[in-house]
């Protein structure tokens, strides 16, 4: 079994199934993932294949929302189907946005945020219903500032009863502020105890600013994971940004050095971090997901690690740059 989070260290990698539920998404590159078939049997066939390699390689920590499309259907369809033990995998969800792309590439609207009680009582039991008993953490989907969700004791309450039922609870991040998310999340009680027992957030060679923030959550006892380790796609061969040229040497030089690709690399900064407890590849195809598979062995160094400084681009930058990806 996958080390849950908070567990001891090193960090292992999970699979996370943003791109595999759903026909669009924003990752550079995704609709040549997806060439070969949209269609709900097509991604269903892909997101087995996927998940059959990840178990085949060990991976044991697996991660949906309710937002990834069918991703919470696929993911509990295949457990089953491969009769794997509820106690022999780590599995997360998400609730607070909805999917509402009706499988199509060229919508308006791919998901609608709302943090309400409503929402949360509707959406656990369809998380409930797609993963029943394999679920272990239930996470607040992109919890902002803005959102509201820090002051809104209703929601905490009903968390805090999940987590009374044996459900372990989290919150993932996103945005420039992420660190002043974590450090407000951190002192949420419900009755005396801290609701949070875990934080997903996105660090990557290009954004590591929360990076001190995940260090002190990890020292409150959180468990860590780190998400978007290859910035959806642009610490990848794919990105052909002009602004990015000079940064890419960089990598190349270093992937060069542990006969790398750019993916491990930018996913072995990640499992470097000593205080992050699972990095997920967000693989949409196998021979992506062997690529990434690659960085557990890549002995990085304090060379590599000097390169962080040099690469990383002002946070509002990177989320701007973010804001702008195509679904595709």
């Amino acid at each position: 079994m996958s080390p849950p989070p908070g567990d001891p260290h090193p960090a292992v990698l999970g699979l996370g199934l943003a791109a595999l539920g759903r026909p669009g998404y924003i990752n550079l590159g995704h609709c040549e993932d997806t060439a070969n078939g949209r269609s709900i049997e097509a991604m269903r066939e892909r997101a087995f294949a996927v998940l059959d390699a990840a178990w085949s390689a060990g991976v044991r920590y697996y991660d949906t929302a309710r937002s990834y499309g069918r991703g919470e259907a696929f993911l509990g369809d295949w457990l089953q189907s491969r009769s794997i033990p509820a106690d022999a995998v780590t599995v997360a969800s998400k609730w607070g946005y909805t999917y509402t792309a009706d499988w199509r590439i060229d919508a308006e609207q791919h998901e609608v945020k709302d943090h309400s009680l409503p929402v949360l009582q509707r959406q656990w039991q369809e998380t409930w219903s797609n993963l029943g008993g394999y679920l272990d953490l239930y996470q607040i989907h992109s919890a902002t500032l803005d959102s509201g969700i820090l002051d809104d004791s209703a929601v905490h309450t009903e968390l805090a009863r999940l987590k009374t039922a044996g459900i372990r609870i989290g919150l993932t991040l996103s945005g420039p502020q992420q660190g002043q998310v974590l450090e407000q999340a951190l002192a949420v009680q419900v009755e005396g105890v801290h609701l949070f027992d875990a934080v997903q957030a996105t660090w990557n060679l290009l954004e590591p600013s929360v990076g001190p923030a995940l260090e002190a959550a990890h020292r409150e006892g959180l468990g860590v994971i780190l998400k978007e380790a290859v910035a959806n796609g642009r610490l990848t061969e794919r990105n052909q940004e002009t602004a990015f040229r000079q940064r890419r040497r960089q990598l190349e030089t270093l992937a060069l050095r542990f006969n790398a690709s750019l993916d491990a690399l930018a996913l072995a900064a990640a499992l470097a971090r000593p205080w992050a407890s699972v990095v997920l590849s967000g693989a949409a195809t196998e021979a992506q997901l062997q690529s990434n598979l690659r960085a557990a062995a890549i002995p990085w160094d304090h060379e590599a690690e000097a390169l962080i400084e040099t690469l990383a681009e002002a946070p509002y930058a990177y989320w701007q740059t973010r804001g702008q990806l195509a679904w595709n």
